[in-house]
Order: structure tokens, then sequence, then C-alpha cells
């Protein structure tokens, strides 16, 4: 099935950097010129547990006057392990910064994620754009309920990962990646198109205190909440950056998935993750070796890791969020 607009599945953990995500997607499909819609959501627990994530889906779009995109919970458990309670000293006890927002009046669906996935999937094939910004258990799942799921989908855009940086949660390790290193080494190995969108590039995209400010004076009710939002994720920041600012994680993967940045250093080339037991457990192994010729073409390559964007995100982040 072909659509008018591009159809676009969004896997999230809901916490701050994913409403600012969430945010972002919503302002481009409110955007005519943009061409895309967003067909279905599902949640995955990282920041928060799948159900949580799932409700502050539900009430950020319910926010932006949208009631028709369907959420689905995904896993609540990684593969071969247990949720541990997600990150409260990053994302606040409710995962957005202990910001209440007004609840929605919408459910989830009565899919699961992984279910909601494939079905569309077959319903835009050769069309749907998948972007994980969370831990990829749900991604996983989807490959296994139906092995057939890379030749369905266009293009796969992740964020996680690091390639020449240190991990955030380990020396070598992303979140994303770690919390299911099993899942993420099960993604990678599929046979589709992958852009990464790691730490290397969205450490070095921020977000700063009088652009946070600019997003509360707007008066615009999604922009408003995460800029408030955006408090708590700044205080946590301070200790990493030595100053109030965030990362613009998650956002800066949806902005690359949508093709509204210019990528300055995108080589294509091989990626491992190690789901080993051993201290190197959830590293991104990137075969970068080709960096002093211009990364010639690598057979069986298919990841398109991100390194560096032409211009700096925040400008056009913000002009999203203050123009939809």
């Amino acid at each position: 099935m072909t659509t008018a607009r591009a159809p676009y599945y969004l896997d999230c953990d809901t916490g701050i950097d994913d409403a600012l995500a969430i945010a972002y997607l919503l302002a481009a499909a409110a955007d005519e010129s943009a061409g895309i819609e967003i067909v279905g959501i599902g949640s995955v627990s990282g920041n928060v547990s799948a159900a949580v994530g799932a409700l502050n889906t539900l009430d950020l779009i319910s926010l932006s006057g949208r009631d028709d995109i369907p959420v689905a919970v995904g896993a609540h458990d990684p593969q071969g392990g247990s949720f541990r309670g997600g990150a409260p000293h990053v994302h606040g006890a409710n995962g957005i910064g202990d910001v209440a927002i007004a609840k929605s009046a919408s459910s989830v669906t009565g899919e699961s994620a992984e279910q909601l996935l494939v079905r569309l999937a077959h319903e835009h094939e050769g069309e749907l754009r998948v972007i994980a910004i969370g831990p990829l258990t749900n991604i996983a799942a989807a490959l296994r309920l139906d092995p057939t799921l890379p030749s369905l989908v266009k293009e796969l855009t992740l964020m996680g990962g690091a390639a020449n940086v240190p991990g955030n949660i380990t020396p070598v390790a992303e979140a994303n990646i770690a919390n299911d290193a099993d899942a993420a080494a099960e993604v990678f190995a599929a046979d589709w198109f992958i852009t990464m969108v790691p730490l290397d590039v969205t450490m070095t995209n921020v977000l700063l205190e009088h652009q946070r400010q600019t997003l509360i004076d707007s008066g615009r009710p999604v922009a408003v909440a995460v800029g408030h939002m955006l408090d708590y994720y700044f205080n946590f920041y301070v200790g990493v950056y030595g100053h109030r600012a965030s990362a613009l994680h998650d956002p800066l993967a949806v902005a690359v998935a949508l093709g509204e940045v210019a990528l300055k250093t995108a080589p294509v080339v091989r990626v491992l993750v190690d789901d080993t037991a051993g201290p190197g457990r959830g590293q991104t192994i990137c075969d970068l070796r080709g960096i002093y010729n211009g990364f010639p073409e690598q057979s069986g390559a298919h990841t398109r890791v991100v390194l560096a964007l032409e211009d700096d995100f925040a400008p056009t982040l913000l002009a999203r969020l203050l123009t939809a």
C-alpha cells in the first residue's frame, strides 16, 4: 500500500528527550509540506516502564490536539532479563521531568507494539519508515514475529550506540543498546538498511538555557510543556557539560529520519553489537577503518553511522516546535 504521505512508525521509551522527539514528529506531521504521517507508536521499557511510557505518549499526543494515532504497549522486560526501574535521576519519577500535563482520554490499543509494527509494515509494504529511540526489544520481537519485516520496511533509523566516543551507561555502551544488548545484536544483524544516530553526534548537538526559555515563552502548549520538562533534564546534564544544557539524542534521530538535517559525515559501514557478558557488553563496534580513504564501500555493510552534521541542530528543532 502506498500513501500520499510517507508513513512513519515510532518506537520509544517516553522520557524527556523522547517527549521532545514526539513533539518534533507531531510538528512535522502538522506541516503539509513535510509530507509525513504518523501511523503508529509503540512503547518499550527504558527511561520508564513501557506502560508509563505509553501513557506519557498518549498525553503528549492529546496535548497537540491529536487523538487518532494508535499507541501500543510493548515489552516490559529486555530479552533474558528484567526491567530495572528506568532512569528517574535523569527523567524524573514520571519520566517527563515530574511535569504534570493533562491526561488523554484515549487508551492504548489492544495490540502489542510488535504486533502493531508488523501489521503496519504489511499495510504500508515498502513504504514504512521506522524510528526507534529506545531499547530495541520491540523491534527484535517484531523480527521474530515476522522474519520478513526487513523486506517490508523502507528504512530503520535508531538513536543509539557510540562509534568513536565513550558510552553513557558504561565506558563503551550507550543506554538504548546496553539496556537490551541481545535485542540490539539481533536488529543490527538483520538484513535491512539502518541509520544509526549515536552519541558521537547527539552529544555535540545541545539545547541551551535561553533556547529552553524560548519554548516556555512561546505559549504553544506542547512547546511549553517540553520546555518545563527540560528543566529537570538540564539539571542532570550540569554534571556532564558543566552548565545547564541538554543533549538532543532522540529529536535528532527523528530529524535525521525525516531528512530535515544535512549530514556531514555518515559512512555506511559494518556494525556489530557486543552481546557477551563481559565489560564490552552493549558496545556498537563500527568498522571505521576506511576513514583514511574516504570510507570506500564495504561488502555487506548496511548501517549508515551519523558522525557529524553540517549545521547545529538546535535552531532546526526550535523552528519546528515554534511554527507547528
